[in-house]
């Protein structure tokens, strides 16, 4: 199969690089120096310096070339949720495709699906999402992925393109469900390396934590049209977990910083990459807003990120919520 990814940070990076093993693989940079870097030194030194690219992946930055590459196989957009919009409007009209992004578009509030269909009515897309640092992909450490399609066969290419011994991908037609996971999972992040970086909480409190963030990624995903059931799965529960607790979280990392009392700048410089639940959190917050959900977790991290609470503030505003019924969907 001939497979075009467009964008070259870390995750598009690692995605091509697991799939040229097996097929024909073109990786797009926008940067012409960053594309010759990759070609001659065959490492994504800013990204993912420590993993070697397959000789057979070609790099380029000729958009056109990518995607007639990719005419009859299948084409990826690895770019940031703030490139989405520009690039769909950049593709050939017809052109199916799978975007890795991750989030609610800022201004808009739009899912990616959203924005596809404003754009490009009736074209074939979908999301390749789930629990994924690209790091282990690329050093071809066992995943799986979902791949969320209202077009089977686009969901299903998706699976020849990339599902093998170290990459397992399921498929979905709930493009919603999965879209909302992927999004709202990046502000539990931060929530939670908030708390994990305050002195007292512990694990009870961590735990707590990720099952309510659960229900409210739950709640926001219904009123969307989504399905209860995909928040148990990979693109929910699972990518929430790893976002939420793993090393490699960005997100996560972004929360242990703010509950050390550093500023967000300062964060956001140290960081080097994009944190997507940062840009995010007051997006995902305004559109449960408009559709009367209550997300107080996802708020509360608004709160800090802006600067009007600090992490043991919005802990104690959590705490002092009045009790309930604890079903998810409450």
């Amino acid at each position: 199969m001939k497979i075009a990814v467009l964008g070259a940070g870390a995750w598009g990076t690692a995605l091509a690089a697991a799939a040229a093993a097996r097929h024909e693989v073109w990786l797009w940079a926008r940067d012409a120096s960053q594309a010759h870097a990759l070609q001659h030194t065959r490492c994504n030194e800013r990204y993912l310096p420590e993993v070697s690219l397959p000789a057979s992946l070609q790099v380029g930055t000729d958009l056109s070339a990518a995607c007639a590459h990719a005419r009859g196989g299948l084409l990826i957009i690895a770019t940031p949720m703030a490139a989405l919009r520009p690039m769909l409007q950049a593709l050939p009209a017809d052109q199916p495709a799978l975007w890795l992004c991750k989030g609610f578009e800022q201004g808009s509030g739009l899912l990616g699906h959203e924005i596809a269909r404003a754009l490009r009515p009736g074209v074939a897309c979908g999301v390749l999402s789930g629990p994924s640092f690209a790091l282990e992909v690329a050093r071809g450490q066992p995943t799986a992925l979902v791949a969320a399609s209202d077009d089977a066969a686009l969901a299903d290419a998706a699976v020849q393109a990339f599902h093998g011994d170290a990459l397992r991908i399921y498929t979905s037609d709930d493009v919603a469900g999965v879209e909302v996971g992927g999004a709202v999972k990046n502000v539990l992040a931060i929530a939670t390396g908030i708390l994990d970086g305050m002195p007292q909480p512990g694990l009870n409190a961590r735990a707590a934590l990720i099952t309510r963030g659960l229900a409210e990624m739950t709640r926001l995903g219904l009123a969307l049209g989504a399905r209860a059931d995909t928040f148990m799965g990979l693109s929910g529960l699972g990518d929430l977990v790893l976002t939420a607790t793993g090393d490699l979280s960005r997100n996560r990392r972004v929360g242990l910083l703010l509950a050390q009392g550093l500023a967000l700048p300062q964060i956001l410089r140290e960081l080097g990459h994009v944190a997507e639940g940062v840009y995010s959190a007051a997006t995902v917050c305004a559109r449960a807003q408009s559709l009367g959900v209550e997300m107080p977790i996802a708020q509360a991290v608004v709160e800090v990120l802006e600067g009007r609470l600090t992490p043991t503030q919005a802990m104690g505003l959590l705490m002092g919520r009045q009790a309930r019924a604890e079903p998810l969907s409450a």
